[in-house]
């Protein structure tokens, strides 16, 4: 049989003739056959034995008159829709026998292999660990996929739906009516199945139920691979076996990756509003890689992060609601599209994580929510089962079959789309019974705490399981709170996750940056407050676009004084990014200092690039990725405190900050100075640690960024003047709003 290796191909022949099982047909089961009712249409259609006769039974509805191809014509049920032909001794029966049939009220025939001769093709083991909320690649049998069973080629279908009566697969192959092609009950497992022979890709299909209080339900494929363009919903039958990747070479070095001591700079982006058309329409993931890729490589990024592309119905989510998890959405093109995208940012050195949405799902009635006319993938009680900000869904983390759904889906993106990361969105969401709640509007858990226990659980198993499938990818948590050990392993005692999103960071800093100048010693504590914990958890700094929309204002507008003082502090404020511990991450839009907030209905606006001001935001950008990657001391240390020392961090009055990045070698580092005041600084003296002389080799107030080119023009003596625990020192002009990095020369 079909195991859950989807392109395994069964060699076992199945023989139905010889079977002696004694299934009479009675009255009641061809009622609820003939209304849509029956739970085990196998027990009916196909080949049995009544009365020592073998007996092929076919349900045809809108058929006037059907026959067994080769052997002769099938005899109608009386007042039903069900057809018999009893095999005889002397004829000659295929194990897979075709059905021919004319329809209602027309002269054309139809053919094809009896979906009801074929054996269950999911195997017990799979059915097993997938009810125990263990099997890693369930995205393999659950769903629809294209194989060959027996030599025949169809579909094979699969879908959880317990504690129904009926589940059937319908499209436009049998005419979207649900009596065609019920599905077999896997019993307890809650599982049904269905091969349908001679079935392609690209037909679109859905599931009807038929819920144990007579409610018919059309949902659709919670495992589809491909689903329809919003606003339809149906899901797409997909042939996986199209696509040739190209991309060994990154997959075999992303094994060995030692992304702790690398450096890690990510440009996110949102696929639909990076770039449009002439017309104003979404550009093809094909487009996507021809124009993005080389954009982001001259910049010097590592990895692109792209916000959510699993299928949604609403433009305005960002992809944040979903409800087709297994499914690139149709807005970019194909799945083999969105292969082509990825398989080409391999080829250029260039990573890609997946913003990936485990928190919560919408309630749209066509897809996930009351899936079996209960709650199946979420609570029931709302205290525990909805975000009542958000107004969706959220998973019941305890149930195991809803926990191996998440799993498999981040095991599916990683292994099928080559994907090197996943950003979870909303973990504290998630950990916290009572997020967003107030007294009692949640239940507390079975020790009386707020943590979400089974939350906890299926984090840490997801973890477990991608990093001990796909060495070298990359797990990141969007978590917004303290809660301890995110970034730490599971055997440890944490949640596993590779990366942690540094919230605090980026709250602070911003809430800095965006004060008067006049007004910053009194908060010099938030610049310098990070250090304190900057290394209990493995940091992305991120400056992302939840900082950009919804009357937060574009990162330039954030900035105080007039637009030259706004780009300067803008400046001074990336290199402060860079020049703190951690890996980067910056939403677009903000390299090239778009004024505006961020549009999700419409391109960046490229047009700044012709102005001196914003193009030389870019400049800065890219310069400042060129350093990290190519200098060891501003990356190695990123997650431990060898890297980073403070030359002096209490000048407050001044807002002036000095500081060390070191590698792992002896005397190799890089000092950072920035003043965040818009006056110009003469011979302001800073501790260094050699005796060698330095060399600026960035400023950001260059002319090469629009600056003022206020600087010390190259080389710097150093003397021997004792000056903060050092031994020797240098006096430097500090350019107004501006940063410098030094480097012994």
């Amino acid at each position: 049989m079909v195991t859950s290796n989807k392109n395994k191909v069964s060699n076992k022949t199945t023989s139905p003739i010889k079977t002696n099982t004694k299934t009479p047909i009675i009255d009641d089961s061809l009622l609820r056959l003939q209304q849509g009712k029956h739970h085990d249409p196998f027990a009916v259609l196909g080949l049995h034995q009544q009365d020592d006769t073998p007996l092929i039974r076919a349900f045809l509805p809108i058929a006037e008159q059907v026959e067994i191809l080769g052997l002769g014509s099938m005899t109608r049920h009386p007042d039903t829709d069900l057809f018999e032909y009893p095999v005889a001794k002397t004829d000659k029966l295929e194990p897979h026998y075709t059905l021919r049939w004319q329809e209602k009220g027309s002269k054309k025939w139809h053919e094809t292999v009896s979906p009801y001769s074929f054996l269950p093709q999911i195997s017990a083991l799979d059915l097993h660990l997938f009810g125990e909320g263990n099997h890693q690649r369930a995205y393999q049998f659950m769903g629809a996929h294209l194989c060959r069973v027996d030599g025949i080629a169809g579909c094979q279908f699969a879908l959880w739906s317990p504690n129904v009566q009926r589940v059937s697969v319908i499209g436009d192959f049998n005419a979207w009516d649900g009596r065609r092609h019920p599905m077999g009950s896997r019993g307890a497992s809650g599982v049904w199945e269905l091969f349908i022979p001679n079935l392609n890709a690209d037909e679109v299909y859905k599931y009807e139920i038929l819920t144990q209080d007579n409610t018919l339900l059309t949902k659709t494929d919670p495992y589809a691979s491909a689903m329809a363009l919003r606003p339809d919903t149906t899901s797409r039958i997909v042939n996986h076996e199209s696509f040739t990747w190209a991309d060994d070479q990154w997959l075999a070095q992303r094994k060995t990756f030692d992304w702790q001591h690398q450096p890690i700079s990510i440009y996110e982006l949102h696929a639909g509003s990076w770039r449009r058309d002439e017309q104003g329409n979404f550009l093809n993931w094909r487009e996507i890689a021809q124009q993005l890729i080389p954009y982001v490589k001259e910049m010097g990024y590592t990895h692109l992060e792209l916000l959510p592309i699993a299928e949604h119905p609403l433009d305005q989510s960002w992809g944040y609601q979903v409800t087709g998890f297994f499914a690139p959405t149709a807005r970019f093109g194909t799945p083999d599209d969105f292969r082509y995208f990825i398989d080409q940012c391999h080829q250029q050195d260039l990573g890609v994580i997946l913003d990936w949405v485990p928190a919560h799902f919408p309630k749209d009635a066509f897809a996930l929510a009351r899936f079996n006319g209960d709650a199946l993938y979420e609570h029931d009680d709302p205290r525990r089962g909805e975000h009542q900000d958000w107004g969706t869904l959220i998973f019941n983390y305890g149930r195991n079959e809803v926990r191996n759904f998440l799993i498999t889906n981040a095991v599916y993106w990683i292994e099928e789309f080559h994907l090197d990361g996943l950003r979870v969105d909303a973990v504290a969401s998630m950990l916290y019974l009572d997020y967003s709640r107030e007294a009692g509007q949640w239940l507390p858990n079975e020790f009386g705490g707020r943590e979400n226990l089974e939350a906890i659980q299926f984090l840490r198993q997801m973890n477990t399981t991608v990093h001990g499938l796909q060495t070298g990818v990359l797990t990141m948590a969007e978590e917004s709170t303290a809660w301890p050990m995110v970034s730490r392993p599971v055997e440890l005692g944490g949640l596993g996750f590779s990366i942690k999103w540094n919230m605090g960071w980026m709250n602070d800093n911003l809430s800095y940056i965006e004060n008067d100048p006049i007004y910053r010693k009194y908060h010099h504590h938030q610049l310098t407050f990070s250090q304190l914990y900057s290394y209990s958890e493995n940091f992305v700094l991120p400056l992302s676009h939840d900082e950009v929309v919804h009357g937060k204002q574009s990162l330039v507008n954030k900035m105080p004084g007039d637009d030259g003082q706004k780009m300067a502090n803008l400046r001074l404020f990336y290199a402060w990014q860079y020049a703190h511990s951690g890996k980067k991450l910056l939403f677009m839009g903000c390299e090239i200092a778009q004024w505006n907030e961020w549009n999700d209905n419409a391109q960046l606006d490229w047009d700044l690039l012709n102005v001196d001001s914003h193009l030389g935001i870019k400049q800065l950008i890219t310069d400042l990725n060129k350093l990290y990657t190519t200098e060891k001391a501003l990356y190695h240390w990123d997650f431990s405190e060898q890297g980073f020392q403070w030359i002096d961090c209490h000048d407050a009055d001044q807002s002036v900050l000095s500081l060390m990045r070191q590698s792992d070698q002896a005397d190799d580092h890089i000092i950072c100075i920035l003043n965040f005041t818009p006056l110009i600084r003469e011979n302001y003296r800073i501790g260094v640690p050699t005796a060698a002389n330095y060399q600026e080799i960035l400023n950001t107030d260059s002319h090469f960024y629009s600056g003022s080119n206020c600087g010390n023009q190259g080389n710097l003596n150093v003397e021997a003047i004792a000056w903060s625990g050092f031994k020797q020192s240098i006096g430097l002009t500090l350019p107004p709003l501006g940063a410098l990095f030094l480097k012994p020369s």
